[in-house]
């Protein structure tokens, strides 16, 4: 009878009690990223994206000369 108790009653106030107190603040980071530049990543980013829109780009315009020069 005591266990149905405490399983009923005394686990779930036991997991509301760990989880409010573990997600009451959350982590402190600045000490960590402070030092770090992020400036540079969004140039960055769009770049490579320049770059794999170019590849594509080059890659359907040989793709429709060559069937252009297949057909003639």
């Amino acid at each position: 009878m005591l266990k149905k108790l405490f399983v009923r009653v005394g686990l779930p106030v036991g997991f509301g009690l760990v989880a409010n107190s573990a997600f009451a603040v959350g982590p402190d980071f600045s000490t960590l990223t402070a030092g770090v530049d992020f400036s540079t990543v969004g140039p960055a980013l769009l770049s490579i994206a320049v770059l794999i829109s170019g590849v594509y780009v080059i890659w359907k315009g040989a793709k429709l000369i060559l069937g252009a020069v297949k057909s003639a």
